[in-house]
């Protein structure tokens, strides 16, 4: 890439920031949490915001029995493709959809309040910033008076908080897109290349009720659950010992996050259900996992007797893992990251689940990069008064567009 082209690119994306900060503010406006996951509207909203900027924009229906199917109301994932010539297929991937607010808020979660220079609202940071992180990155390529060879898609999907199969992975098995690489949301100061995958399971105990007078005639579902849990919190201190040599994912984890059941005070419970979440390295077998977690389940479900046991799985998501071609992206990101940034930026992965795995999964090379600060906690993600730095979206375009230039071979005037 010439320094012409990197100077026009940089020049465009100076004039445009006060637009790009408002298409953000009126994305971080229009609600999507996740649950109840009614997307649609918030897609519809997207769709117009780009078609106004001049981007063709496809609408992609998932249809209302599979989006049922995976606890969501209404999904619409977009499509936007523009193609500059022949050559690679390069897609950007973010999602609309985000945690509901919670409490805690000094803004208006949707009111995206901009405050000593970053913008506070839900979905600021992850990711709806990054709608406009890869619009604008397009729109700076658009405006280049040179020879680029190949096509842009952005991929603006809307189930990513419940797993990402109504998004990236459906429109892969639909073959609505069939990229050579994508960049998928993530923050401006980490090019990520692997990540943790995640287990959900959820663990159903039975016994049966009795009143309280008389708690011996039932058998005490919760009493039953406190011995399966106490087990589980046992075996959960062996994970530390199972740490990734990949720098940043650190150890596998166990969360038991949700836990109900019982009937009322006086009443010995007949049925206790909880979920936890597990947290694989890239290194571990995903199969292996859950069947070693079972095993820990049955077995000491074994030890109370006169109760039943059931286990479902929820979700099961891939760990992120390089693939053929990922460091060739990876190097490109790297480079201009570490230049935009002001700071060594290296290949490292992440101690989560992203919809990124999906495209991985079909052996595309993939690497998360996007807008947002050095770490989750700084930005708030899913907590309370979720933010972005506005220089750090600016930054981060940059490097996206600069990214894009050099793999679609940007050579000479037009």
């Amino acid at each position: 890439m010439s320094t012409d082209s990197a100077t026009s690119i940089r020049a465009f994306l100076a004039a445009s920031r006060q637009q790009q900060t408002n298409f953000l503010a009126e994305l971080v406006r229009v609600p999507s949490d996740n649950p109840p996951g009614d997307c649609a509207p918030h897609a519809a909203r997207t769709a117009a915001l780009l078609e106004a900027l001049g981007l063709a924009v496809e609408r992609h229906p998932v249809p209302a029995e599979r989006v049922h199917a995976h606890g969501m109301v209404s999904v619409t994932d977009l499509v936007v493709r523009h193609r500059f010539g022949d050559g690679p297929v390069i897609a950007l991937n973010a999602h609309g959809d985000v945690v509901p607010p919670g409490e805690g808020w000094t803004q208006d979660p949707y009111g995206a309040a901009i405050v000593d220079g970053w913008m506070v609202g839900r979905g600021a940071a992850v990711s709806k910033c990054d709608f406009a992180t890869y619009a604008w990155a397009l729109l700076a390529l658009k405006s280049l008076t040179v020879t680029l060879a190949g096509t842009v898609e952005l991929h603006l999907t809307y189930d990513e908080e419940s797993g990402g199969e109504l998004g990236p992975a459906w429109l892969l098995s639909e073959r609505i897109t069939q990229p050579d690489f994508v960049i998928s949301a993530g923050f401006s100061y980490a090019v990520v290349n692997a990540h943790n995958g995640c287990l959900h399971l959820e663990v159903e105990v039975r016994g049966r009720s009795a009143h309280a007078a008389r708690p011996f005639t039932g058998v005490d579902a919760l009493a039953a659950a406190t011995h399966i849990l106490a087990a589980l919190y046992r075996w959960r201190d062996g994970l530390a010992a199972r740490v990734s040599a990949i720098p940043g994912i650190g150890a596998a984890q166990l969360t038991i996050g949700l836990i109900e059941g019982g009937i009322n005070t006086n009443v010995v419970p007949d049925r206790v259900v909880f979920r936890l979440d597990r947290r694989m390295i890239p290194e571990e077998n995903p199969a292996a996992v859950e069947a070693e977690l079972r095993a820990v389940i049955a077995e000491a479900a074994r030890a109370v007797a006169n109760t039943g046991l059931a286990v479902r799985r929820i979700l099961l998501a891939e760990p992120l893992r390089p693939v053929a071609g990922s460091a060739v992206l990876t190097a490109a990101l790297c480079r201009h990251a570490s230049a935009v940034m002001g700071e060594t930026i290296v290949p490292s992965g992440v101690p989560l689940y992203t919809d990124a795995r999906h495209y991985a999964a079909r052996g595309i090379p993939t690497a998360l990069y996007g807008a947002g600060p050095h770490t989750i906690e700084e930005a708030n993600a899913h907590r309370a008064d979720e933010r972005l730095p506005l220089s750090d979206l600016a930054k981060a375009t940059e490097v996206v567009a600069l990214t894009l230039a050099d793999l679609l071979g940007a050579t000479g005037r037009a």
